[in-house]
């Protein structure tokens, strides 16, 4: 991800859990907002509850590499935020993109071959 299109912002990240919609997964949990933006922004965060830092690191490089597998689908001007589980260290990036396309699907965010936006 290059840097205009992620979420670093404190106030950024409180503001999507506190006014986004909320998506959960034993995998994963996907927080949506509508933003003023024309693009997408993202977040990835990864708590101490799923382990060490090599867990954690490991959590945010499988969810970061299936969002951008599943990128070029979806449709711009929203905020995600993705927060990692203890089972995503222990799972592959097919697992976690299946639940990701999941959650983005619910929230009407995938473009449709027959309808794009």
């Amino acid at each position: 991800m290059r840097k205009p299109e992620t979420l670093t912002r404190n106030g950024d990240f409180c503001r999507i859990y506190r006014r986004g919609k909320s998506f959960s997964d034993p995998l994963l949990v996907t927080y949506v907002m509508k933003s003023r933006s024309s693009g997408i922004r993202v977040g990835v965060t990864a708590s101490k509850k799923i382990g060490n830092a090599v867990k954690r690191n490991r959590a945010r490089r499988l969810v970061k590499e299936a969002y951008r597998l599943i990128k070029p689908g979806l449709r711009p001007g929203f905020d995600l935020v993705f927060v990692c589980r203890a089972k995503t260290s222990r799972s592959d990036c097919g697992s976690v993109m299946n639940a990701m396309q999941r959650h983005l699907a619910k929230a009407g965010l995938l473009q449709d071959a027959q309808n794009p936006q």
